[in-house]
C-alpha cells in the first residue's frame, strides 16, 4: 500500500480530520539517515506532522519546522508543502535511550524534555508566518497539539505513531490531526473526547493496517464524516545542481578565489538525502567570472 493522506469533515462539518499512512515516507528518511530505532520513532512522528500540516497550505505555499530539544537527537528538521511532499533531518541519527517502562519508545529522551518547536510558514509574495511553543512533552504529539492551541489558537488532538520491529525496520507508521472549528458545540466536544479516551493509541492502530478513512472512522463515528480530499504523499528532496550553483554565485567573489587556489573546487552534501555535489575549479572560475561581468 502506497502513502497517502485523507482531508475530512466531521460532525455537521464542525471538526476537520486529517489522517496519513507514512510507512514508506518514514522507512526512506530513516533509510538515508541511518537511524536507530527511538531517532526513527522521533523523525517519522516529526515527517509525518509536518506532512499533514503542509497539506493545510495552498498551492506553492510550504512550511519548515524547526524541533530544538534539549535531548541528543537534536535538532531536527522537516520541509513540507502543500502537496504532499516532505522531507526531514536529525542532527545525530544515532541515539536510543533505555525504553519507558512499558517497553515503548522514549522519544522524549532523544529529542528532549527541553527546548522549542518552531514553525516557519512560506506564504508566498514574501508573506511568512512563524509561530514558536516551548516543548511540554518531547514525545512530539502532545507538543503539535499544544502548537496549534496556542500559535494558532485552534483546539485540536494530534496522534502519530511510528512502529519499529527488529533490525530497526519499519513496519507501519501514520497520525492523524483533528481540529475544532466554530461551530463545535460542546456536546460535539465531548463525544469528540469521549473517542479520543476509548481510541486504542494510534501506533496500534497502523500496526493492525487501519487506513486512513478507518482512522478518521475511529475518531468520528459512521457516517459521520465526508472526504474532502485523498493525496499521494511521499519524502521529496528539492535540492539540485542548480540550487547549490545560485548559492555559491551568492558568495564573495573572494571567497570563490580562496576556493579556487586552496580547495581546487567546491564539494557540498546535501543534509536532507545526502546527495553530493561537487564543483570543479573550471566550474568555479565560472561562476566567478559571471559574477564579474
Amino acid at each position: 500500500m502506497n502513502d497517502y493522506l485523507v482531508k475530512s469533515l466531521a460532525y455537521n462539518d464542525t471538526v476537520r480530520i486529517y489522517a496519513m499512512r507514512s510507512t514508506e515516507m518514514v522507512r526512506e528518511v530513516s533509510a538515508l539517515h541511518d537511524t536507530w530505532r527511538t531517532v526513527t520513532a522521533a523523525l517519522g512522528r516529526a515527517i509525518t506532522a509536518g506532512t499533514m500540516m503542509g497539506s493545510m497550505l495552498k498551492g506553492d505555499e510550504k512550511l519548515t519546522i524547526k524541533i530544538e530539544g534539549s535531548g541528543p537527537a537534536s535538532p531536527i528538521i522537516i520541509d513540507a508543502n502543500a502537496k504532499g511532499k516532505a522531507r526531514g533531518y536529525v542532527s545525530n541519527p544515532h541515539v536510543d535511550p533505555e525504553r519507558h517502562s512499558n517497553g515503548k519508545l522514549n522519544v522524549a529522551a532523544a529529542v528532549g524534555q527541553e527546548g522549542s518547536i518552531s514553525v516557519v510558514k512560506d506564504l508566498g509574495m514574501r508573506d511568512h508566518f512563524t509561530g514558536s511553543i516551548p516543548i511540554v512533552s518531547g514525545e512530539l504529539g502532545e507538543d503539535f497539539t499544544y502548537y496549534f492551541a496556542t500559535s494558532e489558537q485552534t483546539p485540536s488532538s494530534v496522534g502519530l505513531g511510528v512502529v519499529v520491529g527488529e533490525g530497526d525496520k519499519v513496519l507501519a507508521a501514520g497520525g492523524f490531526i483533528l481540529q475544532m472549528m466554530p461551530g463545535a458545540t460542546d456536546e460535539i466536544i465531548d463525544q469528540i473526547e469521549a473517542r479520543l479516551n476509548d481510541m486504542p493509541p494510534v501506533s496500534q492502530l497502523i500496526s493492525e493496517g487501519k487506513t486512513p478513512e478507518e482512522i478518521i472512522e475511529t475518531l468520528a463515528g459512521a457516517d459521520n464524516y465526508r472526504i474532502l480530499e485523498k493525496m499521494d504523499t511521499e519524502f521529496e528532496c528539492q535540492c539540485s545542481r542548480e540550487r547549490i550553483q545560485n548559492a555559491l554565485f551568492g558568495l564573495e567573489e573572494q571567497d570563490l578565489k580562496e576556493m579556487i587556489a586552496e580547495d581546487k573546487g567546491a564539494e557540498t552534501t546535501c543534509q536532507f538525502c545526502n546527495q553530493t555535489y561537487q564543483f570543479s575549479e573550471e566550474d568555479l572560475e565560472a561562476i566567478l567570472t559571471e559574477k564579474q561581468q
